[in-house]
């Protein structure tokens, strides 16, 4: 329900939406994330920022009194990420869509150069790199046009929501689902990617990510680290179940995601939770859903090393063992 709104007059439509859900932020993260995106060269009608308050204690309009004309503010009961960014995009009116949380920022070199795909080469998607380190001006490297399909069916890909760029009309209904609080950027982003037919990665840092330990993914108290798990396998079974329904000659690449998927599952299962019987009980769920043994492909060097361990009792009791050693991946 929108509570609140102060749109900005412009003619035409806009280049890019930015959707910016928060939930009890304080301001002066609020306002560095404004900032970043009132840096860039966009001019006032070729933006629009829509701020999404997910039911903050304090409403945030209450510090953005000296941005009212630049943004549109509203207000919803806190329904959690998903549910703000699809409010979101139910306001959203330009040609693209960039989501940016509320906590983190845009860098300025980096942007400008994903701004340019897009204002010269009009893709479906542009994705970049993100850091939590000081901006650099380092060279970017482009790879040529592709397809999402193409892109999923050959490479890795990062799943993280705000690391693209998108042109709106190709989502269709396509939406976040709401109530999964961990893992709803892979489900979003895979199946986004098999609509998308011209898309350009580059290497250029384009996002700063704030490390934050009161994040929802740093979360350390025994529930989140459940919530987050059983949130995993929900994705993991809704996209496996929804790759049953695509052509043949698209299945392979939503099947390689999963497989990956499913593969940090069983790391994500050992790590947080480094209980035997517990990781036992998943195995034997991914079993029966048709995903263990992890299927013999030779994706990456990483996964098949993993997939030899994880096949095998001795091998899970090597990873019991090793994993939780190990520094914790990006």
């Amino acid at each position: 329900m929108l509570t609140e709104q102060t749109y900005t007059s412009r003619s035409g439509q806009p280049l890019v939406s930015f959707i910016v859900p928060c939930y009890n932020l304080s301001a002066d993260m609020l306002h560095a994330c404004l900032q970043s995106i009132l840096a860039l060269s966009l001019r006032p009608y070729e933006r629009e920022i829509i701020i999404v308050d997910d039911g903050s204690d304090t409403p945030v309009l209450q510090s953005l009194a000296s941005y009212a004309n630049e943004i549109i503010y509203v207000r919803q009961p806190n329904g959690g990420i998903s549910a703000a960014r699809n409010l979101g995009l139910r306001i959203a009116t330009a040609e693209y869509v960039q989501f940016v949380d509320g906590d983190d920022y845009l860098l300025r070199s980096g942007y400008e150069h994903v701004l340019d795909k897009v204002r010269f080469g009009h893709p479906d998607m542009v994705l970049f790199d993100f850091t939590s380190q000081a901006d650099d001006l380092e060279e970017y490297t482009d790879e040529p046009p592709i397809s999402g399909r193409e892109l999923m069916r050959n490479s890795n890909i990062h799943g993280t929501a705000c690391c693209y760029l998108l042109r709106k009309n190709i989502l269709g209904n396509l939406r976040f689902t709401p109530g999964i609080d961990y893992g709803e950027d892979e489900e979003f982003t895979a199946q986004l990617l098999l609509r998308t037919d011209s898309l350009v990665r580059t290497t250029a840092k384009a996002y700063f990510y704030r490390m934050r330990a009161d994040s929802a993914i740093h979360k350390s108290s025994a529930r989140s680290k459940i919530k987050r798990l059983n949130d995993g396998l929900t994705v993991i079974s809704r996209l496996y179940t929804f790759s049953a329904t695509l052509p043949p000659e698209e299945r392979p690449a939503l099947r390689r995601r999963v497989h990956q998927l499913t593969m940090d599952y069983i790391y994500n299962v050992i790590l947080l939770t480094r209980n035997r019987h517990y990781l036992d009980r998943k195995i034997k769920v991914l079993s029966k859903m048709g995903l263990y043994p992890l299927p013999k492909y030779d994706y990456t060097r990483k996964y098949v090393w993993f997939r030899r361990l994880a096949n095998t009792s001795l091998g899970l009791s090597m990873l019991m063992r090793a994993i939780p050693l190990l520094k914790k991946e990006r």
